[in-house]
């Protein structure tokens, strides 16, 4: 994580010189925080909260400093939104962004930037599960402290923002084995026992026991393993029926709590 350390400063400070007085707050999430960052499987994950609306030329000058500060980044690159204080508190359910980046949408930006500054706006039920984490295990950058900033996110957009993330799995899991398998992991870990986990620590969650027993089914450890396995560096060799078995099982159990 050291080795990111001159992209978050440069990052926080880019942010400051561009948004100006328009700048509430800089706020570091995500692995990042949770003491499980991976240099390649990892990115780097940002909230930036604003008071007003942010002109389309600002975003503009905001993209050039995150796409050049991006090719600096962990392989997954930089993940950031932009969002303005009167969503944060009272939260506001689905959460309207100003703007959004993350290195999936170079292409788009690269080749019509225009285009991009004035469509990648809308609204994101992710933001709930990423305001959950800053208020739970977020830094602070630059800006208001996140107590003033972040109001509490109700548990029932929390867990519709969880679901919407996983409740493709059942098909999903055979393309994004590591990330459904330890993210489907964590969702229980919140619903059983209200914890705020990396994937890491959902996988990890998983492997254990607690009063009733196993708090997955045995089974399903090897696939866990190969996960943590996978996320932490290593070449993993999934059972891929296996794969679609457990996320299966762990939606049908989701849903009986969610």
């Amino acid at each position: 994580m050291e080795s990111y350390d001159k992209v978050i400063d440069q990052f926080t400070q880019g942010a400051v010189e561009i948004l100006g007085e328009n700048l509430v707050g800089v706020y570091l999430h995500g692995s990042a925080v949770m003491g499980c960052f991976q240099p390649k499987k990892s990115d780097l994950d940002f909230i930036v909260v604003v008071k007003d609306t942010v002109p389309d030329e600002v975003k503009k000058a905001f993209l050039d400093m995150v796409v050049a500060l991006n090719a600096e980044g962990p392989a997954k690159g930089i993940e950031i939104s932009i969002v303005r204080r009167e969503v944060c508190d009272p939260f506001v359910y689905p959460t309207p962004f100003e703007l959004h980046f993350s290195a999936g949408h170079l292409e788009w930006w690269s080749e019509a930037p225009e285009d991009y500054v004035q469509n990648m706006k809308g609204t994101d039920k992710d933001l709930a599960a990423h305001f959950t984490v800053i208020r739970a295990r977020g830094n602070c950058l630059y800006g208001l402290p996140i107590a003033e900033v972040f109001g509490e996110v109700p548990q029932q957009d929390y867990i519709d923002s969880l679901w919407y993330d996983i409740e493709g799995a059942a098909e999903e899991i055979m393309e994004a084995t590591m990330y459904l398998t330890l993210n489907l992991a964590r969702v229980l870990a919140y619903l059983k026992e209200k914890k705020v986990l990396s994937k890491q620590e959902g996988g990890e969650w998983g492997l254990g026991e607690d009063d009733l027993g196993k708090r997955v089914p045995g089974q399903y450890h090897p696939l866990i393993r190969e996960a943590l396995e996978e996320y932490q560096g290593g070449e993993p060799d999934y059972d891929l029926e296996l794969a679609k078995e457990y996320a299966t099982y762990m939606l049908s159990e989701i849903k009986k709590l969610k």
